[in-house]
């Protein structure tokens, strides 16, 4: 796999109205754990060794406050530093040494469409990295709602040396490793969160998880199926405030031979929305959820 500016997708940081709340079911119910903490700052981790893959910030509203990504260099920031404004984004601080309890050097960016990115290197990493029936791995893939996904395509394949999987009629897969896609652009009317994935270990997790889930008040809102790009078991919850959560498994893994899919490669017989069809389609409360959260505004992150 040719190495590119980005190399990883390593979490998501996000604002959240009931800090405790929250935790709780991170923790509780999703089976996170937490790698540290402060008055306003939960940092959650899978069993996966980045140091962090989830953080809760006191927030008054839900929002996105950044995507992170890992990336393999200082120097590689120094390029990102460079191309991001090349290609219609905004530098926002750094490089510089990151404040968060993951360590290491960091930029801060937005993206042509308003998003905020963190880009880091030389990050803490855990040792202990087995991995355990039924909690997360890691985040394996953000959705991204894009009111013009050709302009977000072109700025993560441009400026961040993604390359795109496949396009359906209305998705581009986006990858920065040997994952299917870390980043998927979804044709929309807003820029917007549309969902985070969680990878858990296996097939059984997935649906074990899906269980847990629904006795504790969260029923699955899409699945349990199989998609096409992909080709990644999925079951998709509603999460407190209005996040949209999907537990996966058996992410297909490629490298620089894998064949770029278009529309034509990816039609299902009509009725069908995965690879299975035996699980619900989509709910209303789902589609409306993933419409909801947006990433936040730079006075709402001074606050």
């Amino acid at each position: 796999m040719t190495q590119g500016l980005v190399t990883a997708l390593r979490g998501i940081d996000i604002g959240v109205p009931d800090l405790d709340l929250a935790t709780q079911f991170y923790t509780g119910t999703w089976r996170l754990s937490v790698a540290a903490r402060d008055a306003d700052t939960v940092y959650l981790r899978g069993t996966g060794d980045a140091h962090h893959v989830l953080a809760l910030h006191r927030s008054e509203t839900p929002q996105v406050r950044a995507v992170v990504f890992g990336v393999p260099s200082i120097e590689a920031l120094h390029t990102l530093a460079r191309t991001i404004p090349e290609y219609g984004g905004a530098i926002l601080s750094g490089p510089e040494a990151s404040a968060d309890p993951a360590g290491g050097v960091e930029l801060v960016a937005r993206d042509p469409q308003g998003r905020r990115f963190r880009f880091v290197t030389g990050d803490a990493r855990h040792a202990d990295t087995q991995a355990a029936a039924d909690r997360p791995v890691k985040i394996t893939h953000v959705v991204l709602n894009s009111e013009n996904v050709a302009v977000a395509q072109r700025f993560f394949e441009d400026a961040l040396g993604f390359r795109l999987s496949d396009r359906t009629r209305i998705m581009a897969f986006m990858r920065c490793g040997s994952d299917h896609h870390s980043i998927a652009l979804a044709d929309a009317e807003e820029n917007s969160l549309n969902h985070v994935a969680f990878l858990m270990p296996d097939l059984d997790s997935v649906m074990r998880g899906g269980g847990r889930m629904n006795d504790a008040g969260y029923p699955i809102e899409w699945g349990v199926g199989r998609h096409g790009p992909g080709n990644n078991a999925f079951a998709y919850f509603v999460g407190p405030f209005d996040f949209v959560i999907e537990y996966t498994a058996e992410v297909q893994q490629v490298d620089d031979t894998y064949k770029t899919g278009g529309p034509e490669d990816w039609k299902w017989p009509p009725g069908r929305i995965d690879q299975w069809g035996i699980g619900k389609a989509p709910s209303p409360r789902l589609k409306a959820a993933q419409k909801a959260i947006f990433f936040a505004q730079d006075s709402a992150l001074q606050a």
